[in-house]
C-alpha cells in the first residue's frame, strides 16, 4: 500500500533521512522506532509533503512526491502530528466535522463511532476543545483523522503524556483500525506499547532504517536494542 523508496529530507541546509525504505501492506501496523532526533517525525513530514524531500513514495501505486500536503491526504492519507493541533475554540463536534474530507462521514467513521469508542468525548460534545484536557485532545485529534476515511494513518507519539487509562483507550482504538482495514503508521516512543500492538517494526538511526524486524526479532536482538533504542 505504502511505498518509500531512497527518500531524502531536509530542513533549509540541513540533512535529516538518508535514502529510507520501508513499505506498509493494507491493514498492516508497522511501527517506526528509535531515540529522539533520528528523522522517525520527518520520515512521516516527508510522506505527508510537509518538508523538502526527494526520493519516492509511492500511496496505491501512485507517486506522492511533488504533490501538495491536502492533495495527499485527499489521496487517502491520515495524518496525527505529536503536538495535537486542535482548534481549541471550537467544539469537540465541530473538530469532528473539520476532518471530514466532503459534507458526508466516510463509509467507516462517523461521528457516533467516535463517541462509542470514547464516550467522554460524547459527554463533552458542545465543548469548546481548548478547555478539554491533554489525553481528551489526542482523542480528538485521532478521531478527527479518522473522520476523513484514510486507508492508511500515520500517528506521531500518541500516547506521550497521557495516563495509562487513556493509554489503553488508545490501543484499543488501534486495533478497531486495524479490523477495519486501515493500515497504521505508529511513531511511538514507549517500546512495549509498539511491540505489543505492531506486526513489523522499523529502527531508525542517523536517518535510515537500520532494522527491520517483527517485535519478537526487536526482543530478542538485545545488541540492536542497546546500540539503537536504550537510552
Amino acid at each position: 500500500m505504502l511505498e518509500v523508496r531512497d527518500l531524502e529530507a531536509f530542513y533549509g541546509k540541513s540533512h535529516i533521512l538518508h535514502g529510507v525504505q520501508f513499505g506498509i501492506g493494507k491493514g498492516e501496523i508497522v511501527s517506526l522506532l528509535g531515540r529522539n532526533g533520528v528523522g522517525r517525525s520527518t520520515t512521516i513530514k516527508a510522506i505527508m509533503g510537509m518538508v523538502a524531500c526527494a526520493g519516492s513514495v509511492k500511496f496505491k501505486g501512485e507517486e506522492l512526491i511533488g504533490m501538495k500536503t491536502f492533495e495527499i491526504a485527499h489521496k487517502g492519507l491520515g495524518y496525527v502530528p505529536e503536538n495535537r493541533d486542535i482548534f481549541p475554540t471550537l467544539t469537540v463536534r465541530q473538530n469532528l466535522i473539520l476532518g471530514m474530507k466532503g459534507s458526508t462521514p466516510g463509509e467507516r467513521w462517523k461521528e457516533e463511532n467516535m463517541f462509542d469508542l470514547f464516550p467522554r468525548l460524547k459527554e463533552r460534545a458542545s465543548t469548546q476543545a481548548g478547555f478539554l484536557s491533554g489525553g481528551e485532545q489526542q482523542m480528538l485529534t485521532l478521531c478527527r483523522t479518522l473522520m476523513g476515511d484514510p486507508d492508511l494513518v500515520m500517528i506521531d507519539e500518541p500516547t506521550e503524556g497521557l495516563a495509562p487509562k487513556i493509554v489503553e483507550q488508545v490501543a484499543r482504538l488501534f486495533e478497531e483500525i486495524r479490523k477495519r482495514g486501515i493500515s497504521i503508521l505508529l511513531v511511538e516512543q514507549k517500546l512495549d506499547i509498539a511491540l505489543d500492538i505492531s506486526e513489523r517494526c522499523y529502527v531508525m538511526g542517523h536517518g535510515q532504517i537500520v532494522f527491520e524486524g517483527t517485535p519478537q526479532d526487536v526482543k530478542k536482538d538485545a545488541a540492536m536494542r542497546k546500540e539503537w533504542l536504550e537510552v
